[in-house]
Order: C-alpha cells, then structure tokens, then sequence
C-alpha cells in the first residue's frame, strides 16, 4: 500500500520534483496522473474544490494532508524524513535562497520556454521565445558559477535546494534546442552527481504521461 499519493504528469517539472523527492527518500507512493495537456481537468470546480484551488499539480497527499507547492513539498519530506534536510538556520536560509532563485529565475523561465516550443498551439511569439531564452541564459549562468568548485548548491551533500534545481534540467535537449550540460560544465557535472543518487528517476520514467497525450512512461517494465 502507498504511503503517498502525487498528483503528477510526466511533462511537469514542478512536479518532478516532488517524485524525484519521494524516490530519493524510497518512500511508497503512487502517481495521480493529471491529463494537463487534453481533458485539462486541473481546471474542473471538483478539481479546485477537492484537489488544489490553485488548479496545479504537484499536489502530495499523505493520509488527510493535502499540499502543493513543490517547495512546501519538499520542505515538508525532508522534515518528515530527515533526508536531504538543510541542517542549521543558515543552511535552511541558504537553501530557501536557492530553491526561491530556482522557482523564479531558473525554471521559473525554462519551463514556460519549453511549454511554447514544445506543446503551445499556436507556438509561442519567437520574441518571447528569444527573451526568455535571454533570461534562462543569465540565470544558468549563475547557477553554473555557483556549482564550479563546489559539489551541491548549499553544503557538501545534498539538500531539497539541489532537487528544487532539477526540476527542468533532466528533460532532452532538443525539448530546449540547446545542452543545458554541455554549454554549463559545472551545472552538467553536479547533474550526473544528482544523477548517481540512489532512487535517482528520469521524469518521462517516474511520472505517467509519456509518450505526451498518453497515460504511459518512457520505459515500461
């Protein structure tokens, strides 16, 4: 029997946090998939009434707990687990910093950026394409800065900050039309670091809704 529930759609990096979390920390748990992209149920009164009023996914169930937010998610498994928890205020502090920058700046600007190359009808405006790329540039960059020299984003493991930070950076390259890895040394070692983690999953593996439009994942058992 699942400890969790999470309700999740292989597209969806935000989500793929919280999975990628639950994998990490080999908790129970089983998908909900959400057909964001056709029935668009997220968007149902049942949906907002019983589910999430905000009208996304993540959202984790753990018995009568509802939460989303995949940083409140997150913060909530590394309490309840004691796993890839930030240790001391400071650490704490550091990684809300990171986990707020990444929500924001990081994939706050892939993810809309893959959503209009990828699956947008009509595609997105090449202006806004060509600015947020802009955008994703300046802010990888610094993330890149950030993890030369250094194995995690926060101390010398690593934290609920470095599984925020995943959320996007997983998905192929031509979703993109750019190697995040390969143009962002630094960014592209720590992945492969993230990557040997135990219960380490790819996303299209973890979540269903791959191949798009389909309930299923990219390598079935």
């Amino acid at each position: 029997m699942s400890d969790y529930q999470l309700y999740c759609f292989a597209q969806s990096g935000n989500a793929y946090r919280a999975a990628l979390m639950l994998n990490l920390i080999g908790a129970k748990w089983k998908p909900v998939w959400i057909d964001f992209f056709g029935t668009g149920v997220q968007r149902t009164p049942d949906y907002r009434d019983g589910v999430n009023e905000m009208g996304e996914v993540p959202v984790l169930v753990d018995g009568d707990k509802r939460l989303s937010q995949s940083g409140v998610i997150l913060t909530y498994l590394a309490r309840k687990s004691g796993k890839f928890r930030p240790q001391g205020e400071d650490q704490e502090l550091e990684s809300l910093r990171w986990i707020i920058f990444d929500n924001q700046k990081v994939n706050g600007f892939l993810g809309p950026f893959r959503f209009l190359k990828n699956f947008a009808k009509p595609a997105g405006d090449p202006a806004v394409v060509a600015f947020l790329k802009g955008r994703i540039d300046n802010a990888l960059a610094i993330v890149n800065k950030r993890l030369t020299g250094r194995d995690f984003l926060v101390s010398d493991r690593p934290t609920i900050a470095d599984i925020s930070m995943t959320a996007y950076l997983y998905y192929p390259a031509d979703e993109y039309g750019f190697d995040i890895a390969k143009e962002h040394p630094a960014i592209g070692a720590w992945l492969k670091r993230m990557q040997a983690l135990p219960g380490w999953a790819h996303p299209y593996d973890i979540m269903p809704g791959y191949p798009f439009g389909t309930q299923g994942y990219r390598n079935k058992a």
